[in-house]
């Protein structure tokens, strides 16, 4: 049985640019999935088909049992969305976005007031509440609309790199509250291009490149995939690297490559044995006579692991500095103010 989030073989063309070719992902309810890739990999198409802002060209997609395509005013009833842009309205105060928003899922005026002051404290807007939105800072816009997609608890949402522009502090209070809803019953698709958000939020993970899932599984599946654990070692006389990379080589595991970084003189192997090995390393470091200013074991970061996978780091810039869909189907002062107005009709259509 399909779980909360499903999606069968989506494709989506803007001209001559496919941004999505053929996406499939399972969700099953109450669980996080992190959708993980840079700019233009596809991560906010997908998010636009199955919250029936696109209609795919190819594929189909339920949500909450919903058919997507057939039925979509039935699916905006049951999700929350947090776009990448700050959907909100300028000319009312903080307080008045919330409370406008949940007037809109027919919260009675009582109700739609405590929860807009619940949610203002939440996310550390209490002291603005009465203040225009266009006085915020864009911070501070990104969190009031953060907070506007909470207004409900519905049973599916879609949160679209929701931390992008918050401060350390807000996006700490935001995952606790991602994790607060999930423990609640909501299910979640995140897409974030942020590999520790992912890795500390999400109990499956899809990383997406080019429109295409290229590998899914949990944190540690996806790590497991680059051999492991791996030696650092920084060497302290620049001239002695190449010795260090040819006695590191003789202790990774088959096929691992040692990978150098000229100017901070680290290097690094994927290797198999831990602790024991780790000391073997250090011993003939020391038998070749070559100095060292740091030496550590660790486990593959999920960085490691989309580099591998696509040979590029996750906040890599598309070439052109074009947006998700490949640059031709609106301009960003455009495509904030459709989704704006695909918001609010969406919004219309909970009455």
């Amino acid at each position: 049985m399909p779980g909360a989030i499903y999606a069968e073989g989506l494709v989506k063309n803007f001209g001559d640019v496919r941004a999505l070719d053929g996406v499939d992902l399972d969700v099953p309810e109450g669980t996080v999935l992190g959708l993980l890739g840079p700019n233009g990999a596809g991560k906010t198409t997908t998010v636009r088909v199955l919250t029936t802002l696109l209609t795919p060209d190819q594929g189909k997609a339920s949500v909450a049992g919903i058919d997507v395509l057939r039925h979509p005013n039935e699916v905006r009833r049951r999700i929350g969305l947090s776009g990448q842009f700050a959907a909100v309205d300028e000319y009312l105060t903080g307080r008045e976005n919330l409370q406008m928003v949940g007037q809109l899922y027919q919260l009675k005026a009582k109700d739609a007031r405590r929860r807009a002051d619940e949610l203002l404290e939440r996310f550390n807007l209490a002291d603005a509440a009465d203040r225009t939105a266009k006085t915020y800072s864009g911070g501070m816009r990104r969190r009031l609309d953060l907070a506007a997609a909470l207004v409900v608890s519905p049973p599916v949402m879609f949160m679209d790199e929701p931390t992008t522009g918050l401060d350390p502090r807000n996006r700490q209070a935001l995952w606790e509250v991602i994790q607060e809803l999930v423990a609640g019953g909501t299910t979640l698709l995140l897409t974030t291009q942020y590999l520790e958000e992912a890795d500390h939020l999400a109990d499956d993970i899809c990383v997406v490149d080019h429109g295409r899932v290229i590998a899914r599984g949990t944190s540690d599946q996806l790590k497991a995939q680059t051999g492991g654990e791996r030696v650092e070692v920084v060497v302290r006389e620049r001239e002695r690297i190449g010795t260090a990379e040819e006695l590191l080589r003789a202790h990774a595991v088959d096929g691992g490559e040692v990978a150098v970084e000229q100017h901070t003189r680290r290097l690094t192997v994927p290797v198999a044995g831990g602790a024991k090995l780790l000391a073997e390393v250090i011993r003939d470091l020391d038998g070749r006579g070559i100095e060292i200013d740091d030496i550590g074991l660790r486990r593959p970061t999920l960085d490691d692991v989309f580099i591998s996978l696509t040979g590029h780091a996750a906040e890599e810039d598309t070439a052109d500095g074009d947006d998700e869909d490949g640059g031709q189907s609106e301009n960003s002062e455009n495509s904030e103010n459709s989704k704006k107005k695909a918001g609010a009709a969406a919004k219309a259509g909970k009455k």
